[in-house]
């Protein structure tokens, strides 16, 4: 079992910048792949990003690359979404995930079997 803990959300200005954290406990953390989703009100939950154990290979869906960045600190169990030049738009709950597979980098809600409790994202235009 995993436990993720997300933190680091709040409200921004349009163009601002957030860093999200999410501490995991549980099993072996760094095997895991580890992601991010985000749901906004009245919207499906979206991927967002998805790092490899090693933090060799990541994944990002098209409306954050270039202003997203995903990493991880294996030594404090930790992964972080770096969000630059916020939108209105980019306003939602973010989720960390992780699952044992990345498989490419895997862009489905489903494919995840550990998801933390979610941190609001609010950007003002």
């Amino acid at each position: 079992q995993v436990q993720l803990v997300e933190s680091g959300g709040g409200l921004v200005q349009a163009g601002g910048s957030l860093r999200l954290s999410c501490a995991a406990s549980g099993r072996t953390f760094t095997t895991y792949a580890m992601g991010w989703f985000r749901q906004a009100p009245g919207k499906e939950r979206e991927f967002v990003a998805v790092i490899s154990w090693s933090g060799g290979s990541t994944n990002y869906a098209d409306s954050v690359k270039g202003r997203f960045t995903i990493s991880r600190d294996n030594a404090k169990n930790t992964v972080y979404l770096q969000m630059n030049s916020l939108k209105p738009e980019d306003t939602a709950v973010y989720y960390c995930v992780a699952d044992r597979r990345y498989l490419g980098g895997k862009t489905y809600a489903s494919q995840y079997d550990y998801w933390g409790q979610g941190t609001q994202v609010t950007v003002s235009s």
